[in-house]
């Protein structure tokens, strides 16, 4: 057998590719008896097809990372983006930031349209200091900043998500030589056609996730709300310091979360929209057996 990765699937065909030539293959039937469905960006075991005949997928490998709408696996970077304009929705990019940490990618924040202001992107240093979230103040349309940005996804299978409007595609068109349609990061060099499929896309040494469903990125996030604060890092040093134990960072007094943002060390707005997603959460934790 032969290991490759799913760069597209549609119509019960799976395109792999080995690194040097692609296949399109089946998959056996066992997958479905096991209820699993083969998704782009998996890494596969394969055998090839023979003259004009379909090979067969044979095993699925472990995922590192897999995302519910779209349906992809082993994303490792999720780069969010944001812009000077439209305004940055923050709750977004903190929706987006957990499910990341919670699948255990890395993550990092762009702020596209630099060129235009400064405003976004010290909001975003200000926001997310502490938060192990590195930023990355960009121009695409001016090729300002995209040299350290380019640096840092060599290696990496990437998906770009964020609002609308931020100039997602030409970041894209400018960081990797594609021809994406503004404001259409599906439409690649396939003529006139716009896909409504995931696919993997190969640029040197970036792997970039191309999917319809790129700017809404959704994964799976009930968890015991006493979690919560595990994916937020900037909570740690103040961790055992609070007057209750457990301490959710809510309305609990004595919170040593609360005092830190009324001393100015953790973003009162952040702290705000995790409170925010803490009722979420508990909300999702209360309707799990629904």
């Amino acid at each position: 057998m032969t290991e490759g990765q799913i760069i597209e699937g549609r119509g019960g065909l799976y395109t792999v590719s080995d690194g040097r030539d692609t296949y399109v293959l089946r998959a056996k039937k066992k997958f479905r008896r096991q209820r699993m469905t083969p998704l782009v960006g998996d890494r596969v075991l394969f055998t090839p097809g023979t003259g004009e005949e379909h090979g067969w997928l044979e095993e699925i490998l472990p995922r590192q990372s897999e995302c519910l709408r779209p349906p992809v696996a082993n994303i490792t970077l999720l780069a969010l983006v944001v812009a000077e304009a439209p305004a940055p929705d923050w709750l977004l990019i903190d929706k987006l930031l957990l499910g990341a940490r919670m699948q255990g990618m890395q993550a990092l924040l762009i702020v596209n349209k630099c060129d235009l202001g400064q405003t976004s992107a010290e909001t975003a240093q200000r926001e997310y200091a502490g938060a192990d979230l590195p930023v990355y103040p960009v121009s695409a349309a001016q090729g300002e900043g995209l040299e350290a940005l380019r640096e840092r996804l060599r290696g990496e299978t990437v998906c770009f998500a964020g609002q609308s409007g931020v100039g997602k595609s030409t970041l894209l068109n400018h960081l990797l030589g594609l021809e994406l349609q503004t404001g259409e990061i599906s439409r690649i060099e396939r003529g006139k056609h716009t896909t409504r499929h995931a696919s993997l896309i190969t640029c040197g040494d970036i792997r970039v996730m191309d999917t319809p469903g790129f700017s809404l990125l959704e994964f799976e996030q009930v968890m015991d709300p006493v979690e919560l604060m595990e994916y937020y890092p900037e909570f740690a040093p103040y961790a055992g310091q609070c007057r209750f134990q457990p301490c959710y960072h809510g309305s609990e007094p004595g919170c040593a979360v609360t005092q830190a943002v009324a001393a100015g060390e953790i973003s009162p707005a952040r702290v705000e929209r995790y409170r925010e997603l803490l009722e979420k959460t508990r909300q999702l934790w209360r309707e799990r057996y629904d």
